[in-house]
């Protein structure tokens, strides 16, 4: 064994001749340790938090789009396009047509966004879990549905259960120039029957679904599509798939994955959490220096025998490993029960969920705070930790073999 290894190994458990020696050094463990699991429950939280609000994104959001890389819409049917319509590993291959447009119910109007959309695309079937009221139909025996976002619903009162009164949409005539006399000859106008309200997001809430058909009328689009939305079948792997649709598509399409097609909303939570991690980090770097204090009184508590120690030939480095092998065991044995703490703390919030979320928060979407594990958050916990310890007790060392020589030279 490697003898300064053991002797920190010794000096660690022996007892010392000031009880403030082990008093220091406990409260630089406990702080280690209490540092350590807040660090890796927070990082669990948050991937919890994360997961929740992917997964309510997850509902409408396609696992890959494929837009144009130049203007608005494209012909879906070429070659290519058509192959992987009928591709095995699709489970739904969705025509995306879409333009904001004027809204108008009773009285009121407002502008959305009309999105059409094929029939694949009710082959999502998370779709009634975004229903807030009514039900997810675009199609029965009176004709074309629409459903509206919430946040549209909640602006123009729309009522679901109205079988007389219908949504109006207007959208501009295309290749139509204005003749000045009846602004309304200028605009394409349709009704429609709303069946339902969706709510996910506010960037999704101000829109509004309908038939793929009843968009191509509205926005005089006959064979164009603004966007291709495809969901793969079960056990196939979405970046390897992207990568063969950019490879085989080419230059002139731009095909995206879910982290894509939702970068502010990753870009958000991953600055949120490294926000929290950094400024925890600071924190535990706090605890983690308290040992310098410790060593140092430990350094006089045994300098009898370090003065053995030189005297029977152990070199300046010897007896800084020493105390550097200390620093680091007090600091790591807090960091490994903090993670030990932190998986605790995981196991029962994610099987009981004590600790519950607020009154204002929808309880329908998840009662008590969300918590996901990470074996990564654990690696980096550990590495933070041992870093920032390495750095203490090393400092501590040099301190240490500096006071032995102001101690030796004293006497």
């Amino acid at each position: 064994m490697n003898t300064s290894f053991y002797i920190a190994k010794r000096y660690l458990f022996a007892k010392k001749s000031t009880n403030a020696i082990n008093l220091i050094s406990g409260i630089s463990m406990v702080g280690v340790m209490v540092g350590s699991a807040a660090l890796i429950i927070i990082l669990s939280v948050f991937n919890g938090l994360e997961t929740v609000v992917l997964n309510m994104f997850d509902t409408i959001t396609p696992q890959i789009a494929i837009t144009p890389a130049k203007g608005k819409t494209f012909d879906p049917n070429t070659t290519y396009f058509n192959a992987l319509r009928k591709n095995k590993d699709v489970a739904a291959f969705t025509e995306v047509l879409q333009e904001n447009a004027l809204l108008k119910y009773n009285n009121k109007q407002a502008v959305g966004m009309v999105k059409g959309v094929s029939l694949d695309y009710l082959k999502n079937t998370r779709l009634d879990s975004t229903i807030k009221e009514g039900r997810f139909i675009l199609r029965n025996r009176s004709g074309d549905n629409a459903v509206i976002g919430s946040a549209l619903q909640s602006y123009l009162a729309v009522n679901t259960v109205d079988p007389f009164t219908e949504l109006e949409i207007y959208s501009p005539k295309k290749d139509i120039a204005a003749n000045g006399l009846n602004p309304a000859d200028d605009f394409v106008v349709k009704n429609i029957r709303v069946s339902g309200v969706f709510e996910v997001q506010q960037d999704f809430d101000n829109g509004i679904i309908v038939p793929l058909n009843f968009a191509r009328e509205l926005l005089g689009e006959e064979k164009n599509v603004s966007a291709i939305e495809i969901n793969l079948q079960p056990g196939i792997d979405v970046d390897d798939f992207q990568k063969e649709v950019i490879e085989k598509a080419g230059k002139d399409y731009e095909v995206r994955n879910q982290a894509e097609q939702n970068k502010s909303l990753y870009h958000i939570l991953n600055t949120e959490k490294w926000a929290v991690y950094i400024i925890l980090t600071f924190i535990l770097i706090i605890a983690i220096f308290n040992i310098i204090g410790s060593l140092t009184m430990l350094v006089i508590d045994k300098v009898k025998d370090v003065a053995i120690l030189s005297s029977l030939g152990a070199g300046k480095k010897l007896i800084k490993r020493i105390f550097l092998f200390e620093g680091m065991m007090i600091t790591m044995s807090g960091c490994v029960l903090g993670l030990i703490i932190g998986l605790i703390f995981y196991y029962f919030q994610h099987t009981y969920g004590f600790i519950k979320m607020g009154d204002e928060v929808n309880k329908t979407l998840v009662s008590s705070y969300p918590i996901g594990l990470k074996w990564k958050d654990f690696v980096l916990v550990f590495v933070t930790v041992g870093i920032f310890s390495f750095l203490a007790s090393a400092l501590s060392s040099n301190l240490s073999v500096k006071k032995i020589d102001q101690i030796n030279q004293t006497i």
